[in-house]
């Protein structure tokens, strides 16, 4: 097994919601060196607020993790042994600028594929997305099961994992892909682009109704961030991830009417109004991972339950909502 203890690591999209909990859990690793990049299009480097508390000599760098110049020179500076790559450009923004997410998520894991090839650095953990089966044609959800993306976010998605495959393939790149699930925690945007969980938790606080899309009964497998931070780090350990995609999430799927009545029930909103509108263009229907093979290959059991995940999150955007 791998230590990530001494090496010199950088993180891609290191100051959004995944990627700042991602930078926590690498701090405990005592890394040499951590060097984060953000563009800042989602990202907020308050996000990185309590990593720089932890780990002062934590370096961020404002960057498009696009640019094959600015990367390469980039890792070169600091020498990086391991890339952490969750740059992207997320769903929503595809369904507004299609092209430009398309382009620009595929040129962010290209540039780093190429540059892993060209022996700029060692290793190479990508971020992929389940969005990139489309809907669910069986359940659980194993990492064969078809790739049929909805949305352009989520061609790119499959499109990236293809291109960190085949360098796998040809230029015998040390890379492993992580398949996440839905995602919820402390630090999710919630502005712009924002998702479900902080959407209810913002409406209820400021007496708005909670839109759904649709009928509600579309499900989803969510995982509290910081089991997918700890999933991440086992993964550049664990070498027998490599050429490989491996799904992490809870195994369990909700429907979004379910999980707004839980969290009216902790908020205490049990009666607040919730609307239903038309369907969100080529949102999935179903979602449901297996996750056989990260507990066989990475020790993986989630540890944060849905309740208690979603108590943890609501105190905290109710804490950030009282301090404005």
């Amino acid at each position: 097994m791998l230590e990530l203890r001494n090496k010199k690591i950088l993180v891609t999209g290191g100051a959004g919601f995944i990627g700042s909990h991602l930078v926590d859990a690498l701090i405990q690793e005592q890394p040499g060196n951590l060097i984060v990049i953000d563009n800042l299009f989602l990202g907020k480097k308050e996000n990185l607020d309590s990593a720089f508390d932890q780990c002062p000599s934590l370096t961020f760098i404002e960057q498009d993790a696009s640019e094959y110049e600015a990367m390469q020179s980039i890792i070169r500076k600091y020498k990086i042994d391991v890339t952490f790559n969750l740059a992207v450009i997320p769903l929503p923004t595809s369904l507004e600028r299609p092209k430009w997410t398309v382009d620009q998520n595929i040129a962010i894991t290209t540039t780093l594929c190429n540059l892993a090839k060209e022996q700029e650095f060692k290793t190479l953990i990508h971020f992929s997305s389940s969005e990139a089966y489309g809907s669910a044609i069986n359940v659980p959800m194993s990492e064969e099961h078809l790739l049929s993306p909805t949305t352009p976010y989520a061609a790119s998605k499959a499109a990236d994992d293809h291109v960190v495959l085949s360098f796998c393939e040809t230029f015998n790149i040390d890379a492993s892909i992580l398949r996440p699930f839905n995602n919820y925690g402390p630090r999710q945007n919630d502005k712009a682009y924002a998702g479900i969980i902080p959407i209810v938790i913002n409406n209820v606080a400021k007496g708005e109704p909670i839109e759904i899309f649709g009928d509600g009964d579309q499900t989803r497998d969510f995982l509290y961030v910081t089991d997918t931070a700890y999933a991440a780090v086992a993964m550049y350990k664990f070498v027998q991830t490599r050429g490989q995609v491996t799904n992490v999430a809870s195994g369990q799927e909700i429907s979004v009417n379910s999980l707004v009545k839980t969290l009216l029930k902790i908020l205490k909103a049990e009666n607040h109004p919730v609307v239903h509108t038309d369907p969100r263009p080529g949102d999935v229907r179903r979602h449901c991972a297996d996750i056989k093979k990260a507990q066989n290959l990475l020790n993986f059991n989630p540890k944060t339950n849905i309740n208690d995940g979603l108590r943890a999150t609501v105190n905290w955007y109710l804490q950030k909502v009282a301090s404005n």
